[in-house]
C-alpha cells in the first residue's frame, strides 16, 4: 500500500489494510478534538530516535543504535485511545501485545480483540502517511564519533530544558488567520473549518510560493530588481512540483 499523494490531498480515509484505517480530519474536527492534544499525538507518534536523543540518553539508550520501529515498540503503550481516536477510530493501540512475527526473527504488535497487526512495514506506512498529511520532514541525524555525539546531546538537552517551561501555542490559528485575510485564498472564516488538514497545509505552502514567484517576477521585470537569469527555474514556476 503506497501513500498516494493525490489521495492524501483528496482527504478520504486512508486504508492501511482491511483492519487499519486512518481518518484525515478537517480543521473543525481538530479544533473540536483539541489542537494541542492532536498535534502532540502526531508529533509523538512520528518521532524518530533523533527527535528523542536526549530523553533516550537518560535511559542509557544511544539514539544511533535504535531504529524508528524499535523506538515505537517501547512507546506504543503511551498512545492512549483518548489521543488517537480522531485518527484511528476504535483501534486501541494500548491494547496491542508484542508477538513473534512469521519469520520468527521479528517482533510485531497484535491486537487480541481484532485481527489487526502492526509490523515494521505497516508502522512505516502509517508514519509516512502522517508525515505527508501534515507536511512534516523526517528527522534523522547520526553521530560519526563520540565528540559529535556529545555535542548533539548537549544541544538536545538545552532544547529539551528550554521547552519544559514553554506553553503550547496554536499551530493553526496564525495560519488560518493569515490565509482567510489573504487575497487568493478561496475560503472564509466560516468555511475554512471544513477543509481537510492536508489540503489546508498545501494551501499555506502554495499561496506563499505563488506570492514569492509574483514578487520575483515583478522585481525582475521592473528593470531595477533582481536578475531573473540568476534565479532557478523552479523558483519562477507557479507549480511547486516542477
Amino acid at each position: 500500500m503506497n501513500n498516494d499523494e493525490l489521495q492524501i490531498y483528496r482527504g478520504k480515509d486512508f486504508v492501511v489494510n482491511q483492519n487499519i484505517r486512518i481518518h484525515q480530519p478537517t480543521l473543525g474536527e481538530i479544533a473540536d478534538w483539541g489542537e494541542q492534544k492532536y498535534f502532540s499525538f502526531i508529533q509523538s507518534f512520528t518521532a524518530t530516535p533523533t527527535d528523542l536523543k536526549y530523553v533516550l540518553s537518560l535511559s542509557g539508550v544511544d539514539w544511533n543504535k535504535i531504529s524508528d520501529y524499535e523506538l515505537f515498540l517501547t512507546r506504543y503503550k503511551t498512545f492512549d485511545k483518548s489521543q488517537s481516536a480522531i485518527l484511528f477510530g476504535g483501534l486501541d493501540l494500548t491494547g496491542f501485545q508484542t508477538a513473534v512475527g512469521r519469520d520468527s526473527d521479528s517482533v510485531i504488535l497484535a491486537d487480541p480483540l481484532s485481527p489487526a497487526v502492526i509490523d515494521r512495514s505497516i508502522y512505516e506506512i502509517i508514519t509516512e502517511y502522517l508525515r505527508k498529511t501534515h507536511r512534516l520532514e523526517k528527522n534523522v541525524e547520526r553521530a560519526m564519533n563520540e565528540t559529535t555525539r556529545q555535542v548533539l546531546l548537549d544541544e538536545a538537552r538545552e532544547q529539551y530544558e528550554a521547552g519544559q517551561d514553554s506553553k503550547f501555542r496554536s499551530v493553526l490559528l496564525p495560519l488560518i488567520s493569515a490565509l482567510t485575510n489573504m487575497e487568493g485564498f478561496k475560503y472564509s472564516w466560516s468555511t475554512v473549518w471544513d477543509m481537510k488538514i492536508n489540503a489546508f497545509m498545501d494551501c499555506v505552502t502554495s499561496i506563499l510560493h505563488i506570492k514569492n514567484v509574483d514578487h520575483l517576477l515583478t522585481s525582475g521585470y521592473s528593470g531595477f530588481g533582481i536578475d531573473l537569469k540568476k534565479v532557478k527555474p523552479k523558483e519562477l514556476s507557479y507549480f511547486i512540483t516542477i
